[in-house]
C-alpha cells in the first residue's frame, strides 16, 4: 500500500482553521494582533512611567481595536499621571479632559468595573470637582458595602474638602463610624477613627480620640504602639491645654500619659519615640505641676532623653542596613 503525502500548504490551512474555531476569528485578525502589539508596548512604557510614550502606544492600540477596555483605562491613567492639580493653563486642562474622556469611555464599556470607577472619581477629585467625585466614590460604597477600605476612601475624600465645608467633617466621621458598625472588633477601625479626631484643626478632639485609643488597648492589649499613641494623645492634651484645664484635670491627664508610655516601654523597650515623649512629659508638664520637684523631674527627663538617643541611633543603623540590603550592597 502506498503512503500518500500531505500538502504542507493544506496542513497550514487546516491548523489555522482549527485555531480560529477555538479562539474566534477576531482574535487572530491582523487588527486584533496589531492592537495587542501596541497595547503590550504601551504597558511597558506605563510601567517605566514613560507616560507620553505610553499614550502614543495606547492610542495606536485603540485605532486597531476601539473596544479594548484596558487600553482606554490605562490611556486615562497615563493622562492622569501627566495632569498637574491646580494648574489651569490650556495644556493642562487638555490633559485633564483627555483623561476624563478615556476613563469615561472605559466606564461606558464596563459600567460595573470598580477600578475604573475609582480612577475616574480620583481624577475628578484631583480637579476639585467635588460633586462628580462624590457620586463615583459613593457608587463604589454601594457596590461593595462590606469592603472596609471603601469607607476609608470616602472618609479621606470628605476630609480633603472639610476646610472648605465644615459639614464634611461630620460626613467623614460618619464613614469611620459606619465602618466600625460593620466590624466593631477591628483595631484598625478604631486606629483610623482616633487618628481622625487627633488630627482635627485648629484643635484635636482629644477625648473622642482617647476613647478610640482605649478601645484599641482592649482589643490589642499587648501592642506597644497602641499604648504609645494613647500616651501621646494624653500628653498632647495636657501640654496644649495646660493653661486652660484645672490643676486636678492636668494631674489626671499627666498620670494617664505616664502610665500609658511606661506600659508601652514595658511591652517593647526598643521604640525610641516613647522615650522622647516621656522626656517631654516630665520636662514640660510635670515640672509645672510640681515646681517644688523641678530638679528631680529635669534629671529624669535628661535620663529619658539619653535613652532616646541610644535607641534612636540603633533604629537609624538598622534602617540603613535594611536599605543597603534592599539595594544589594551587602552580600
Amino acid at each position: 500500500m502506498s503512503r500518500k503525502t500531505v500538502n504542507p500548504a493544506l496542513l497550514v490551512i487546516i491548523v489555522v482553521a482549527v485555531i480560529f474555531s477555538l479562539t474566534g476569528c477576531e482574535k487572530l485578525s491582523p487588527s486584533y494582533l496589531q492592537a495587542n502589539r501596541y497595547f503590550t508596548a504601551a504597558n511597558h512604557h506605563f510601567t517605566e512611567q514613560k507616560f507620553r510614550l505610553a499614550i502614543e502606544e495606547y492610542e495606536q492600540a485603540l485605532s486597531y481595536n476601539p473596544d479594548l477596555i484596558q487600553a482606554y483605562r490605562f490611556l486615562g491613567e497615563s493622562y492622569k499621571s501627566l495632569y498637574k492639580p491646580g494648574a489651569e493653563d490650556e495644556r493642562n486642562m487638555e490633559v485633564a479632559q483627555n483623561a476624563l474622556d478615556a476613563l469615561n469611555r472605559a466606564l461606558e464599556i464596563d459600567s460595573e468595573n470598580k477600578q475604573i470607577i475609582h480612577s475616574l472619581g480620583d481624577m475628578y477629585d484631583k480637579m476639585r470637582n467635588f460633586e462628580e467625585a462624590e457620586k463615583l466614590f459613593l457608587k463604589i460604597l454601594e457596590m461593595e458595602p462590606t469592603n472596609m477600605n471603601n469607607y476609608y476612601v470616602v472618609a479621606g475624600f470628605y476630609r480633603r474638602y472639610s476646610a472648605e465645608n465644615e459639614d464634611l467633617k461630620s460626613e467623614a466621621e460618619r464613614m469611620y463610624l459606619r465602618r466600625l458598625e460593620i466590624d466593631p472588633e477591628s483595631p484598625q477601625g478604631y486606629a483610623y477613627l482616633a487618628q481622625f479626631y487627633d488630627e482635627q484643626t485648629p484643635m484635636p478632639e482629644f477625648d473622642k480620640a482617647y476613647k478610640a485609643h482605649l478601645m484599641r488597648t482592649e482589643l490589642e492589649p499587648e501592642n506597644h504602639l497602641v499604648w504609645y499613641t494613647l500616651g501621646v494623645n494624653r500628653f498632647q492634651k495636657g501640654y496644649r491645654l495646660q493653661n486652660v484645664l484645672k490643676r486636678a484635670e492636668r494631674i489626671a491627664i499627666a498620670d494617664e500619659a505616664e502610665k500609658a508610655l511606661l506600659k508601652s516601654m514595658k511591652l517593647d523597650n526598643t521604640h525610641s519615640f516613647t522615650y522622647a515623649y516621656i522626656n517631654m512629659l516630665y520636662r514640660n508638664i510635670h515640672t509645672r505641676l510640681y515646681p517644688e520637684r523641678e530638679k528631680t523631674f529635669i534629671a529624669q527627663a535628661d535620663s529619658w532623653m539619653e535613652r532616646f538617643r541610644e535607641v534612636r541611633k540603633r533604629e537609624l543603623e538598622m534602617e540603613k542596613l535594611e536599605r543597603e540590603l534592599q539595594r544589594g550592597e551587602i552580600r
